[in-house]
């Protein structure tokens, strides 16, 4: 353990953050301690977020057009004096206890390089998908390894030092996606030490809906990971690509697969359909049992009625996290063969560290 308690430097980009930015900075004004330094970066905002964060006696970095989070937190990381870099979206409200447990995590671990928390098990929103989504997110880190093999920024800390050395994040992201997984796979690579501490949490304040949430984990989660997995060959059996959510994936187009096959079958009168219908009823139940945790995590948390509308949806999630993936392996392939340019990665990595534009 290192004598020396580390300084903190929150940094936080903010697109338009509305009341929800708001509750974020509130929620940092009551942590105990405080921050020793706020750096929030208007990443293009026309909503007066800037001066919200004065407010809040913020260091605000004006940009005039927006470039994406990931060049918003390298300004405000190459602004920063803190010891430790303590990255929280606009959209997140930490525990009071947050500035402590990130002192107290690099002061005690002196070869850790970064570590980042989850959301807790409140979420902010009451709709059944802000419920739905966040909750299973603070299920996936709860039960994660704590030595971790990616980065989160959403509630996330790193050393300074460390993070200026390996560059920032990669600012080919003009918007947010999976800059920070991609800053955690480069950190790995170098040997570095990232811990999941699991009680330093923040509440998520977003609001999901069906199509919001499925164009999130499409467009900018599972297509983008897909590739940067085919690219550096690197996968943990870990947080979302555990086993048992790769056994699920297969099972689901599995029983995808069969089921008009038996309903086709048994509508003919086909003798193979008995045969048919009970392997369908053995794969649904493959995915009840290899999923029962989080199951009965939904049920303990908001009731039976909330955990069985929550199957669907979960079923739902590897089904278009599987077609992503297939989607993403093929144009792997066709890249590979010159048949085509579309990626989701950048196609190059934009200058990491970007001279400063504009600051107040």
């Amino acid at each position: 353990m290192s004598d020396t308690v580390p300084t903190v430097s929150v940094v936080t980009p903010v697109h338009n953050g509305g009341n929800d930015f708001r509750q974020c900075l509130t929620s940092l004004a009551r942590a105990t301690p405080p921050p020793d330094e706020l750096i929030v970066i208007a990443d293009g905002d026309t909503d007066g977020s800037w001066r919200v964060a004065q407010e809040f006696g913020a260091k605000v970095i004006r940009l005039p057009q927006a470039g994406g989070p990931a060049r918003a937190r390298n300004l405000g990381a190459q602004k920063a004096r803190g010891d430790i870099l303590f990255f929280i979206d606009a959209d997140v409200a930490v525990a009071p206890d947050a500035i402590a447990q990130v002192k107290a995590i690099f002061a005690e671990n002196p070869g850790l390089a970064a570590a980042f928390g989850s959301y807790d098990d409140a979420p902010a929103q009451p709709n059944f998908l802000s419920q739905y989504k966040n909750l299973l997110h603070h299920y996936v880190h709860q039960t994660g390894n704590e030595d971790a093999a990616t980065f989160w920024s959403g509630c996330g800390a790193i050393r300074r030092d460390v993070f200026l050395k390996m560059g920032g994040f990669d600012t080919g992201y003009p918007f947010p996606c999976i800059e920070d997984i991609e800053l955690g796979y480069r950190l790995k690579k170098q040997g570095c030490k990232i811990r999941l501490h699991k009680t330093l949490q923040g509440k998520h304040l977003k609001h999901w809906g069906a199509v919001s949430l499925v164009k999130t984990d499409v467009l900018r989660r599972a297509l983008p990971w897909t590739e940067l997995i085919l690219r550096d060959r690197q996968v943990a059996n870990d947080l979302n690509l555990d086993s048992s959510n790769r056994a699920s994936v297969l099972a689901v187009f599995s029983l995808l697969a069969l089921l008009p096959t038996t309903l086709l079958a048994g509508l003919t009168g086909l003798s193979i359909w008995p045969i048919l219908a009970l392997t369908a009823l053995a794969l649904a139940s493959f995915l009840l049992v290899i999923n029962a945790p989080v199951y009965r995590f939904f049920w303990r948390k908001r009731g039976l009625k909330f955990a069985l509308q929550a199957i669907p949806w979960h079923w739902f999630y590897f089904l278009y996290g599987g077609l992503a993936f297939v989607a993403g392996l093929a144009l792997h392939r066709l890249r590979q063969w010159g048949l085509t340019r579309i990626t989701f990665l950048p196609l190059e990595s934009a200058d990491p560290l970007p001279s400063l534009k504009s600051e107040i």
